[in-house]
């Protein structure tokens, strides 16, 4: 996940990055914390509940960087569905160098027309403005082009279905980090820049991430909305991520049988 040897990437981690953002992050996430826990780890969990009920199928969910980790829940014959429509090394490559070779992992879902589908389904649900900004996680400009690539495809497929004009739509990236040049346009800038330009209201859809969580709640939805506010904006609206949404859990069936 970092371009640098690991002998100078750990010092930087302990003694830069982790002093630094622990406290910054700890503070963010009390503002998503609910009463169940983490806003992913509970739509995850009930994710794989309601396709179980659906399907009947042994369903487990893991997580990459916590518990219960992948290996814990993996078996042998298992389908492996990453929960990261768009492939990037960083995310879904991570989870396949873990498992066994011959696993069989679904490796992107970015166009599938059941995720496209249900995407869409909410955007028609909480929908307000005439202008939809769909931002997704950034990544470093270097290395990042396939991904990129399918985050455009994705907004592309969905803004069809919605049929939306061009000049209804953009695509953004967020959760920038560092110093290096990361995927643009970025997400409250432009937002910022949207709300100078006289634009009073926007809807905000994170079509990247298939549950709420630190990046949507805090990051857009208290961070990015107060600076739209501060610029002159007057209201954005989050749309929610797809989370237990019926359309999702149906697609969620048709992508791990492929």
């Amino acid at each position: 996940m970092v371009g640098l040897p690991r002998l100078l990437w750990l010092p930087l981690l302990h003694l830069v990055i982790l002093p630094i953002r622990s406290p910054k992050s700890a503070h963010k996430y009390a503002q998503v914390w609910t009463a169940e826990g983490s806003p992913l780890a509970v739509h995850t969990a009930r994710q794989a509940r309601l396709l179980k009920e659906k399907t009947g199928w042994q369903v487990e969910y893991a997580m990459r960087y916590g518990e219960p980790s992948v290996l814990s829940r993996f078996r042998e014959g298992m389908i492996v569905v990453p929960l990261y429509p768009q492939y990037a090394v960083s995310t879904t490559e991570t989870i396949i160098d873990l498992l066994p070779s011959g696993t069989r992992v679904v490796r992107e879902f970015h166009d599938h027309p059941a995720y496209i589908d249900a995407l869409a389904a909410l955007v028609r649900r909480h929908r307000k403005s005439p202008t939809l900004v769909m931002s997704f996680h950034g990544l470093p400009k270097r290395g990042g082009e396939d991904y990129e690539r399918q985050c455009h495809a994705t907004a592309r497929l969905l803004a069809g279905k919605l049929g939306l004009k061009k000049t209804e739509w953009l695509v953004t990236f967020q959760s920038r980090f560092g110093a290096a040049e990361w995927l643009q346009p970025y997400t409250q800038p432009t937002l910022e820049e949207m709300a100078r330009q006289g634009a009073k209201e926007v809807d905000v859809f994170c079509p990247g991430f298939v549950s709420d969580c630190l990046e949507t709640l805090e990051e857009i939805g208290i961070t990015a909305r107060e600076a739209f506010r501060a610029a002159g904006g007057r209201e954005l609206t989050l749309i929610p991520c797809l989370n237990e949404a019926p359309e999702w859990i149906a697609a969620l069936e048709k992508i791990a049988l492929g």
